[in-house]
């Protein structure tokens, strides 16, 4: 991909502090904060964003409850996808990713890190079980994101189904629910091209707990699915 090769060439000169310093260094979680280790990764996006010749425009960022201990749904539309977040959301956020990714070079390192869940989507009883664990993260106060399409569209700005039992996290937790649109962010790395490409992100207001309580989580997730749906196609510029 050409603009990861741009990426690299353009901060090789920083790569040996940051991976070979300080990803080492905060790989030891129980010696640095959870809000330190973010913040790291934080700045790095911001600069890797930058390099890559990637405007993000951020919409909504006021619309996140004040309090933590909420569960961010975008839609999935590429690699650039967990960057926009990092680079948006200030506040430490944790995800549960695809188990393939805990083995793959520097990526599992930002896993271990940032102490996101490798889950093995083919284990159900593994699943469950991880389910449970975030929602009791998320009611202790973390914040967690998870893609409810369980996979990018492939298809740009086009969505997929978004699946019911992802939203278990935030109906177990009681806890609000931010949706979030993805638009233009498959262009980043999908597109063979380094030229100057934008990107938008935009934070939905939060459904909270009481508005939620009586529904199926299909319906939830429907609900979510619609309203991601509807600001993409007022947003996408073509």
């Amino acid at each position: 991909m050409k603009r990861i090769a741009l990426i690299v060439i353009r901060v090789i000169l920083r790569l040996p502090y940051w991976w070979g310093y300080k990803v080492n260094k905060y790989k030891h979680i129980d010696e640095y904060s959870i809000q330190e280790r973010y913040g790291f990764i934080h700045r790095v996006v911001a600069i890797v964003t930058r390099k890559g010749r990637v405007e993000l425009e951020c919409y909504g960022i006021e619309n996140l409850p004040k309090e933590s201990g909420y569960f961010v749904a975008p839609n999935h539309q590429g690699l650039f996808d967990p960057l926009a977040i990092f680079q948006t959301h200030s506040r430490p956020i944790r995800a549960i990713v695809k188990k393939e990714l805990a083995s793959v070079i520097l990526v599992k390192d930002i896993i271990k890190m940032l102490e996101f869940i490798p889950m093995d989507r083919s284990n159900v009883r593994e699943g469950a079980k991880i389910i449970k664990y975030v929602s009791n993260e998320v009611a202790n106060g973390q914040n967690f994101f998870v893609f409810p399409e369980g996979t990018r569209s492939r298809n740009g700005n086009n969505i997929l189904e978004f699946k019911g039992g992802t939203f278990k996290i935030a109906t177990k937790a009681k806890a609000p629910i931010v949706p979030v649109a993805l638009i233009d962010c498959y262009k980043v790395f999908d597109n063979n091209t380094i030229r100057k490409t934008t990107a938008q992100i935009h934070y939905l207001k939060p459904i909270y707990y009481e508005e939620y309580k009586d529904m199926h989580t299909n319906d939830i997730a429907k609900l979510v699915h619609d309203q991601i749906e509807k600001c993409i196609k007022k947003n996408d510029k073509g």
